[in-house]
């Protein structure tokens, strides 16, 4: 019998009476009206939150607005409501304008009357953290009431923009499960089968992204279409609504530290309010909570640190639940947790948030004006421009810019050559470094000058180590730009540099040849092997027509071809068009220097049959990864199959397996791991990633082995008395043997076609503890020697693990090959500068 919690339900049920005393009668549909049951007596499938979210706005035209921004990759919708009194609807147009105008984000003086605080509220960002998306219909509700006096009094000082479900794929995934696991009186064990949610869960959306860790980067449709609307309002505030371990309590602001160096005094101090007003409601009802913990300000890439970058007051709400909470649940203290509960709570942060920016609107605004003032005045941060290398980079150019377009990051070109010192990216040191008429110029003196400071500064100062992700995400690293970031201001022109002009069709060419330095030529490469275009590269350098040309490059001969006849011309120089691939057409098959293009060293690149293992024991993340890259970076076909069946597949239908990051010992038995090895040993290739790599070490066959460690003293003497541990501090002890994202620069044998298209080092960043010794019977194409991070995070007690160790290996076995990647180049799909050396793994490698 589980202990009952009346004055805690009765609460929740007054709070969704109002708080102005209660309502009069109103004609609008409470969401128990609309939907026909109560919130909390089960979970509301997306359609039905469509339904009641337009149903609101239909009812509402004065007070209310829905938008549709996009819709998800599963083409359900994505909404945004817009809630305000009648007068500043009126004018919402001007209030949006003129907020952006304060930002400098247009040009202009503000006009018209007072700026209401504009508060952005995010649901339901993880899916089955899916207790948010049933709050908010409350919350809309209440909003609405035109008797609740309270609410409407806010909003003469608010605009609220609500997006009721940013993932609704994976919330959709969460929901229909459970709805169908359920008992029809639902049990509240947790050994119930409606806790146990199976892989992947409803946490990730489609493509089984993390959304909540992809604000900053926008991989994902999701994230790209939201930001488009958010850079459009700029909002003062943004919380996101989330859950957490069913025993934990509710967490609110003000957030853990570490808090990054860009976030400003003012921002701090709000961290402290929003806590207050949130702790009003909460000690009202008697309702435990927590502040201060585990929840940090640093990673930029969160939905509470991506708009602080910018300006805003962002905090991350928690509720204890998550996707094992279901209906009620008991927890390990013998209470129950219900759905009633969960919703009471996320309800009342809601309406905390709204009342505390209309309680400050005035200073809100102000401040955020004062943010952008600064920004453009005297930039937050040491450095004033980051200028990049253009010419032969113009493919990991035009990702950049194309990012710092969706960023509103606004860059130029050098007007001239010239010098400075500055933090040179390629070799981590501070010197003179010098940059050329055309180069790619980012200034701080911008309106976004924080965001571009926390995106671009080679380091991110830590002020304490235990956080809540990676420690490294700078975006030179992540793209393997050129360039240096400098503490002057570097004079640069608006004038884009001139257009790619179209390839020109040479009927008598024996070959066209494209460079292979980036993922465009890596999609030019995918596109021509689906049209069955034949397509050959070369292993070595070589010259021709006095023109360099470096491993890797594709040759694309009209011998091979000769069955698309005239097409031949029109298909590959469209496809380099499409792409924006340069192409040089050659006369003859002879080079001046290196080998001519009949020479076994210039190899036939084989469109190869690629399959993905996924299912339980495989990370849904990493699978996910890999999975988009193929289906949505490239353009490439992929094979998935599940490890359920696994077993069972004829792998000589295949020419290369991947095995994402994972846990294998319950997928690759030793029968299923011989049938692998014989089928490599036929002439396939195997892809390990990460956690794959460690299972394979050690195992018979496998050259990959993991470090010994030196048991000549066994015993150990005891520790020193200043040495013996605490248990308070047990946490940061932890961190001690952790590596948190840290970048570092692996040296490459670039000889190798794992590595063609990259420089003598390569960004790497790692996130494992401990790397495996150097192959004796393989090539260690990726290796990390003696060197120190170039930033991020590495745990005192686990740096020697890091040192002389194999990041990236091919291993010859029998006619095939099997490729290790320690590190994974596909993280987050936003390490741009790994996308190609994957690329190398799959199409390249061993061809």
């Amino acid at each position: 019998m589980f202990k009952k919690i009346s004055k805690l339900v009765l609460c929740g049920a007054l709070l969704f009476c109002g708080t102005a005393g209660g309502y009069a009668q109103s004609t609008l549909q409470t969401p128990q009206q609309f939907l026909g049951y109560k919130l909390g007596e089960q979970f509301t499938y997306h359609a039905r939150l469509v339904d009641y979210v337009r149903y609101l706005a239909d009812q509402n035209p004065s007070r209310m607005k829905v938008q549709t921004y996009g819709h998800t990759y599963e083409k359900r919708p994505l909404l945004l409501a817009t809630i305000s009194s009648p007068a500043n609807m009126q004018r919402l147009e001007e209030i949006r304008t003129n907020n952006l105008k304060n930002a400098g984000l247009l040009s202009g003086q503000p006009t018209g009357g007072k700026q209401p605080a504009i508060v952005w509220l995010s649901y339901n960002i993880h899916g089955n953290e899916s207790v948010s998306s049933e709050a908010v219909l409350q919350v809309l509700y209440d909003l609405l009431d035109p008797n609740n006096a309270q609410t409407q009094k806010w909003l003469e000082n608010t605009v609220v923009l609500l997006d009721p479900c940013v993932n609704p794929d994976g919330r959709e995934r969460y929901t229909q499960w459970y709805n169908r696991a359920r008992n029809q009186q639902p049990n509240a064990s947790p050994w119930a089968w409606e806790h146990n949610e199976p892989w992947p869960g409803g946490r990730p959306n489609h493509y089984y992204f993390d959304l909540n860790r992809d604000w900053a980067w926008q991989t994902q449709i999701e994230s790209q279409q939201r930001a488009v609307v958010y850079n459009q309002w700029m909002p003062q505030l943004h919380a996101d609504f989330h859950e957490q371990a069913v025993d934990n309590p509710y967490y609110f602001a003000p957030s853990a530290k570490p808090y990054h160096d860009a976030i400003t005094r003012w921002q701090r101090q709000a961290q402290n309010f929003m806590g207050e007003y949130n702790r009003k409601y909460f000690d009202k009802n008697n309702w435990l909570y927590f502040t201060r913990e585990s929840f940090d300000l640093f990673y930029p890439s969160y939905g509470d640190t991506w708009p602080t970058y910018q300006g805003a007051i962002a905090m991350t709400y928690e509720q204890g639940g998550s996707g094992r909470a279901g209906v009620v649940i008991q927890k390990s203290d013998g209470d129950s947790l219900t759905l009633s509960q969960r919703i009471a709570h996320h309800h009342a942060a809601s309406l905390a948030t709204v009342e505390a920016m209309s309680d400050k609107m005035d200073q809100v605004v102000q401040e955020f004006k004062k943010f952008y003032a600064q920004a453009q005045r005297e930039p937050f941060g040491k450095y004033r421009s980051y200028v990049f290398k253009v010419k032969g980079e113009e493919g990991r150019i035009k990702d950049l810019t194309q990012y710092l377009d969706r960023q509103q990051i606004r860059y130029g070109y050098a007007k001239g050559a010239g010098s400075s010192k500055g933090f040179n990216y390629q070799n981590g040191k501070t010197e003179s470094v010098r940059y050329e008429k055309g180069d790619l110029v980012i200034s701080a003196y911008q309106p976004k000058s924080t965001l571009l400071n926390v995106l671009f500064e080679p380091s991110a100062r830590l002020e304490d180590s235990v956080t809540y992700d990676i420690t490294a995400w700078s975006l030179p690293y992540a793209y393997g730009l050129k360039g240096a970031a400098f503490t002057n201001r570097i004079d640069a022109g608006e004038a884009q540099p001139a257009a790619a002009t179209a390839n020109t069709v040479v009927p008598a060419a024996y070959a066209y040849i494209a460079r292979w330095n980036g993922i465009q030529d890596l999609r030019f490469l995918a596109a021509l092997l689906k049209a069955k275009v034949r397509v050959r590269y070369s292993e070595v350098p070589f010259e021709q027509n006095k023109v360099k040309y470096a491993p890797g490059t594709l040759i694309i001969t009209r011998t091979g071809n000769e069955n698309l006849d005239a097409k031949f011309d029109q298909m590959v120089t469209k496809a380099a068009d499409s792409l924006g691939i340069e192409l040089a057409s050659s006369a003859t098959g002879f080079v001046t220097n290196g080998a001519d293009f009949g020479s076994r060293s210039v190899r036939y690149v084989k469109a190869p049959r690629v399959a993905l293992l996924t299912g339980e024991g495989v990370s849904a993340y990493g699978f996910g990864e890999v999975w988009h890259y193929f289906e949505q970076q490239i353009g490439y076909p992929v094979t998935v199959l599940g490890a359920n069946y696994f077993g069972s597949v004829p792998l000589q239908e295949f020419d290369v397996l991947i095995l994402p990051t994972g846990s294998y010992g319950g997928i690759l038995d030793e029968k299923t791991l011989n049938k692998v090895k014989d089928w490599v040993r036929a002439g396939g290739k195997l892809i390990a990633m990460e956690g794959a790599v460690n299972f394979l070490s050690d195992k018979p066959d496998f050259a990959v082995k993991k470090k010994t460690t030196d048991t000549t003293n066994a015993k150990k003497a005891a520790p020193a008395a200043e040495d013996l541990k605490k248990y308070a501090n047990r946490e940061r002890e932890s961190i001690s043997e952790e590596v948190q994202g840290s970048v570092f620069r692996i040296n490459l044998d670039n000889t190798h076609p794992l590595a063609f298209g990259y420089g003598a080092t390569y960004p790497a960043l790692i996130k494992t503890s401990s790397l495996p010794q150097f192959m004796r019977d393989g090539w260690n194409v990726g290796v990390v020697k003696e060197e120190a991070p170039a930033t991020g995070f590495v745990g005192s007690k686990v740096s020697s693990n890091l040192q002389n160790g194999l990041v990236l290996g091919v291993q010859e076995m029998g006619r095939g090959q099997v490729v290790y990647l320690v590190d994974n180049p596909l993280f987050r799909a936003f390490w741009q500068g790994g996308k190609l050396l994957f690329g190398n793994a799959v199409f390249l490698v061993g061809e």
